[in-house]
């Protein structure tokens, strides 16, 4: 039998079913509090400061740079920023509503390397060393390959990105190989017009008058008195100076320096020499003139068996009557005027039997290789005879004797060398 009321009570059940199943379908976040209201969501740029439970959601905002939220949830605090990798550049800032973004692009110098997507980083590159090159240079997402330099190639610096560069093929006509190619600098070449092998402007010899060419030996040349030792010393504007090719010091000057300071001290050494060798020669000479005079004098054997008497030999070489004209010192070659090696010079270089400068740099012990480098120049008997006067020993006699050897008569005689160099001839 029914229960009286029975029908009111179904009646109201099915009124409130329908509400709150309604009440469900519209709640966002889908989460009820304790008390059966919809829990809210936090909104983007917001995090879950208290979750929903007895009350409802709590919210704060994302601190900038540091939090960020991207999504709206009734459940998620703010998480911390993102950080790029080493030298990865940042594409944009984090943001309350976004984290960071990182550019796919590293450091000039370094190349990303992805290895699972989210664990990339930036490396630097490869540098290939001297004598080799890039055959791949280093890019965005890959490292340097590199590979020595094949023949016929040189690479002169560290690069991750240079190739190796073609050399030079040969010098132009104007020019001289000074050193080929090799894997690590190109090939060097020097101007055949430098002036290295060339009259240098400063030459003395061009303030006298321009003479026309020889045909033959002059006669009628008054003989001029020889120089003394520091006249022809000190005058280092009437001879010209052969300088050696200079070296490549576009890199390094120190070794330039090192090398004109070894030149200044070898030069003062010889000159200290040949002053010591001069003064012992003359000692030399003089103590044989005194023996002579001793051994021809029978005053001085008896003074010499005497030995109670004390001989003063210099004051009989003052009173003997062969100490009143002493021996001529030597002529050097860089005592001649300048207009006088000029002629020497245009004979020696218009010699047309064959016995021109070049036979004469073999008599005076020239190599080869120093002939060939003294006939790239535009004066090369000047070249020579300059040269060979800075050497010991350059004087006219010695000149002289070498022409002989090569039987020119003529420049001896154009010379005017001593009587007995002449007799040679």
């Amino acid at each position: 039998m029914p229960l009286p009321g029975a029908p009111l009570c179904l009646l109201l059940l099915s009124q409130l079913v329908p509400g709150q199943v309604s009440a469900r379908q519209g709640c966002q976040s889908g989460r009820f509090s304790s008390l059966g209201g919809c829990c809210d969501l936090c909104p983007q740029g917001y995090g879950v400061a208290v979750p929903c439970g007895s009350s409802n959601t709590e919210c704060e905002p994302c601190r900038e740079n540091v939090t960020f939220s991207s999504v709206s949830s009734a459940t998620d605090p703010c998480q911390p920023c993102s950080q790029c990798p080493a030298h990865v550049a940042v594409a944009e800032a984090c943001t309350p509503a976004r984290d960071t973004v990182c550019a796919l692009r590293c450091a000039p110098g370094h190349y990303l390397r992805v290895e699972n997507g989210s664990n990339s980083q930036c490396l630097p590159c490869q540098v290939c060393g001297l004598g080799s090159g890039a055959v791949t240079p280093c890019g965005p997402n890959a490292n340097t390959a590199c590979q020595p330099c094949p023949e016929g190639f040189y690479s002169e610096e560290k690069s991750y990105s240079a190739p190796c560069l073609p050399c030079r093929q040969e010098c132009s006509e104007n020019e001289v190989m000074i050193r080929g190619c090799s894997l690590v600098s190109d090939m060097l070449c020097m101007d055949r017009e430098l002036q290295i092998l060339k009259r240098t402007e400063g030459d003395a010899r061009k303030d006298y008058p321009k003479k026309p060419p020889l045909s033959g030996p002059r006669k009628d040349h008054p003989k001029k008195p020889p120089l003394s030792e520091s006249e022809g010393s000190a005058s280092p504007s009437n001879s010209s100076e052969f300088v050696p090719p200079a070296p490549d010091n576009s890199k390094n000057i120190i070794p330039v320096y090192c090398s004109i300071l070894a030149a200044v001290v070898v030069g003062l050494l010889a000159y200290v020499a040949f002053k010591c060798w001069n003064t012992c020669k003359q000692k030399q000479q003089l103590a044989k003139a005194r023996a002579g005079e001793l051994g021809a004098s029978p005053e001085g054997e008896k003074l010499h068996s005497d030995s109670g008497v004390f001989l003063d030999t210099h004051s009989l070489q003052e009173h003997h009557p062969l100490n009143k004209a002493p021996r001529p010192e030597p002529r050097l070659y860089s005592a001649l005027p300048p207009h006088k090696q000029e002629e020497v010079e245009q004979l020696l270089e218009s010699a047309g039997h064959g016995k021109d400068w070049r036979c004469l740099a073999s008599q005076l012990g020239y190599e080869d290789e120093a002939i060939d480098t003294f006939g790239r120049g535009e004066a090369p008997a000047h070249t020579l005879l300059s040269d060979w006067s800075a050497r010991e020993g350059a004087t006219l006699e010695a000149l002289c004797a070498a022409l002989a050897g090569i039987e020119r008569p003529d420049v001896v005689e154009n010379l005017t060398c001593p009587a007995e160099a002449s007799s040679v001839v």
